[in-house]
């Protein structure tokens, strides 16, 4: 797409190499893992640079992620694109999932049913995103994410199945 408006605007951003992360996958259980990117031993996935989501909090079963809105993520409406709340909403709920799993365990998403209940713009302030574990078994868990803007008005809602599988 060709931008044709003044003033263009630019933005940069840098990721660290994300294999060095994928080697710890199946080492570490999923909450050790988690807890090591948030506290700077590991990098964060290249995903929350490109979107840049912000503040990250992990317990058993539980995850919050942080996006300010910006201009960057504006679908041509003039508000946050439908995906970027998608990405927020199936990482927060696959990130919940991940906090359960042991070392040599991961999963896949399945599916993510999603529910938009109100446009974003950059003055809906800080996004707070929470994913939780409705239930895990052998093979599948139930997780479910709610995005609140910053007076806690619920922005979107979603829930996702994921694969439980074994690593090498």
């Amino acid at each position: 797409m060709t931008q044709t408006q003044e003033p263009v605007r630019s933005r940069t951003f840098t990721w660290a190499d994300p294999s060095v992360n994928a080697a710890q996958v199946g080492r570490r259980s999923g909450l050790d893992m988690l807890r090591a990117m948030i506290a700077g031993e590991l990098a964060a996935p290249p995903v929350m640079h490109l979107l840049d989501m912000t503040r990250m909090e992990a317990d058993e079963g539980r995850v919050v992620v942080e996006l300010t809105p910006q201009e960057f993520h504006y679908n041509p409406l003039g508000s946050v694109h439908g995906g970027v709340l998608s990405t927020l909403l199936d990482t927060a709920a696959g990130c919940a999932v991940h906090t359960t799993l042991p070392a040599g365990v991961g999963y896949t998403s399945l599916d993510l049913n999603v529910k938009f209940l109100r446009p974003v713009t950059v003055d809906s302030g800080t996004l707070r995103c929470e994913g939780t574990v409705l239930q895990r078994g052998r093979r599948t868990a139930l997780a479910e994410a709610r995005i609140t803007d910053a007076t806690d008005r619920l922005i979107a809602h979603a829930t996702s199945t994921c694969l439980l599988l074994p690593l090498p």
